[in-house]
């Protein structure tokens, strides 16, 4: 599959710090990662995310692991998501993390607006320049807590940032003083929707208090000119080998079809 981004689409993610390209995904290959991540207990059950200002929580797990091959890293190195990458980066580009969130009806818990320099400037980043995907694996609106972003917000700087429940938030002063100035927009998502952001963009969610699970996968790079400590789920610059697209398929089948061979 090819898709690649136009020149409006370009302009729109460097003025607005974000961009929503609707069916990036298909519906099959957005069922395919849906149903191994449900089915892939060690990473949905046993890591648990912060805990938000409520003391609710929503789960994640996190990995720079890009030796195996699966559903995941089929996404994370597919052609269409690296090209769209590195032409609104305007660099070559290199797989930072990658995490499936994970918010569970009535239960999840909320995030505290951030920026992910805000947490990734810790890591000796020298510049912002990084961005991230968040890929609706099935449908994410309002009431069970989609990505809320500030438009605009990315041309602010890095923010200071503290502790709210075991959570990094930006500074509380600050956020409030740009959601006096700046346009909040909710980022309602179907299924297979690849939302772009800058590391510099204020984005919280709200909890889930829907009967609806809201499951995202997030992609995460560093761009090759921006040096940064060499940290565990963190790294620092490594080529990333682009894949073809037809792998997210053919893998989440051959994952699916081995699930079912050994249960």
């Amino acid at each position: 599959m090819s898709q690649r981004l136009t020149d409006e689409q370009k302009h729109a993610f460097l003025e607005d710090g974000y961009l929503a390209v609707p069916d990036f995904y298909d519906a099959e290959e957005m069922d395919l990662l849906l149903q191994v991540a449900r089915a892939d207990m060690e990473k949905t059950e046993n890591v648990h995310g912060p805990v938000d200002a409520a003391g609710r929580i929503s789960k994640l797990w996190l990995t720079s692991d890009t030796e195996h091959d699966d559903v995941y890293n089929a996404i994370c190195h597919g052609q269409r998501l690296v090209d769209a990458m590195e032409c609104i980066m305007e660099d070559e580009v290199y797989l930072y993390h990658y995490k499936m969130m994970v918010k569970e009806p009535r239960v999840g818990g909320a995030w505290e607006w951030h920026q992910d320099y805000g947490y990734w400037y810790n890591n000796n980043c020298l510049y912002p320049d990084m961005a991230s995907c968040m890929i609706a694996v099935d449908r994410a609106y309002k009431g069970n807590g989609c990505l809320q972003v500030l438009r605009g917000s990315h041309k602010l700087g890095r923010l200071e940032h503290g502790k709210s429940g075991t959570q990094t938030g930006a500074a509380a002063e600050r956020v409030e003083l740009a959601r006096q100035h700046l346009e909040h927009v909710y980022c309602e998502m179907e299924p297979g929707t690849a939302l772009f952001f800058h590391a510099n963009l204020l984005h919280a969610s709200a909890p889930n208090e829907s009967p609806d699970p809201r499951w995202a996968l997030i992609c995460c790079y560093n761009t090759k000119h921006n040096p940064c400590d060499d940290k565990p789920g963190h790294p620092s610059y490594r080529h990333l080998e682009r894949w073809g697209d037809e792998r997210v398929k053919e893998l989440g089948r051959k994952h699916l079809q081995q699930m079912q061979t050994s249960g």
